[in-house]
């Protein structure tokens, strides 16, 4: 596909619901461009090109402006029906898309909840860390903007003590879930790879923090957030995030990542990409 056709998604980088979108993209190979504007911009960004949603991650594709992770995914398999993530048997592919909705609404949103608290307590390690976090201009924009970005983060997402500490008992449960729905297995829906695994482990991805995780996992945390980042990183559903990373998070499919990837392995640095074993609104 012509890069002046290409896919274009918009996106936060360490944001978990845009994970999910990028996932789907690279998993399907399929060549895109990535923009990722100031944080903040973003909702403006949004709303001007799907003319409804003021969140990320926005798919241009085929002259539409798609707002919402599922949605994406839908058109993505309709697009580009292969490698499939909807099952072909039919009750299969509903209780792989039950899975998908039930993660989004009560694992994605509660995830980011808890870490948004934990961070933003702590503006002095954001500040240290924003650069890292983002890119260096946005880390500047960012640095500069922390308590307005604060308060506006915390009025958007209902962020307070009460509703992290709920949300960090529903990212438990959720992981018991997947725990019971796996027993012993490797994939929740059937015997393959399918949206519903997708989206539970790109939900956890940002702080299980799985090698191949392609923003910010390997950044260190503040220590609240460490200590329920190693919380959960014990549970069995955290060793099914990792393994399945592995297995099948693939290389990215961005258009220019190979350049990148090799300017990497030119300076002595690991791509994250040589890690691969490649094989409501919901957005942020």
């Amino acid at each position: 596909m012509p890069a002046e056709t290409s896919p274009v998604l918009w996106h936060i980088k360490v944001s978990n619901f845009n994970e999910k979108v990028r996932w789907a993209l690279d998993y399907k190979g399929i060549r895109h461009i990535r923009r990722d504007p100031l944080p903040g911009a973003h909702m403006l960004v949004a709303l001007v090109l799907t003319r409804r949603v003021a969140t990320f991650p926005v798919l241009e594709l085929d002259g539409r402006a798609i707002g919402d992770t599922t949605r994406i995914i839908a058109a993505l398999e309709q697009r580009f029906p292969d490698p499939p993530l909807y099952p072909a048997e039919p009750d299969q592919r509903r209780r792989a898309l039950e899975l998908e909705e039930f993660f989004d609404e009560n694992l994605g949103h509660d995830v980011r909840r808890v870490a948004f608290w934990e961070l933003l307590r702590e503006p002095e390690f954001v500040r240290s860390r924003a650069e890292e976090i983002t890119t260096p201009r946005q880390g500047r924009f960012l640095k500069a903007t922390l308590p307005v970005m604060t308060a506006m983060l915390y009025r958007r997402y209902s962020i307070n003590q009460q509703s992290a500490a709920q949300s960090l008992l529903k990212v438990r449960a959720a992981m018991r879930l997947i725990e019971e729905v796996l027993a012993g297995g490797e994939y929740l829906v059937g015997e393959r790879f399918t949206v519903a695994d997708l989206t539970g482990a790109a939900l956890l991805a940002p702080i299980i923090a799985p090698p191949e995780f392609p923003y910010g996992g390997h950044l260190p945390l503040p220590p609240r957030l460490q200590e329920i980042a190693d919380e959960l990183r014990a549970l069995p559903a955290a060793e099914w995030v990792l393994r399945t990373y592995a297995r099948h998070r693939p290389r990215s499919a961005e258009i220019g990542a190979e350049t990148l990837s090799e300017a990497s392995s030119e300076n002595g640095a690991t791509p994250v990409s040589d890690h691969v074993d490649a094989g409501r609104s919901h957005a942020g």
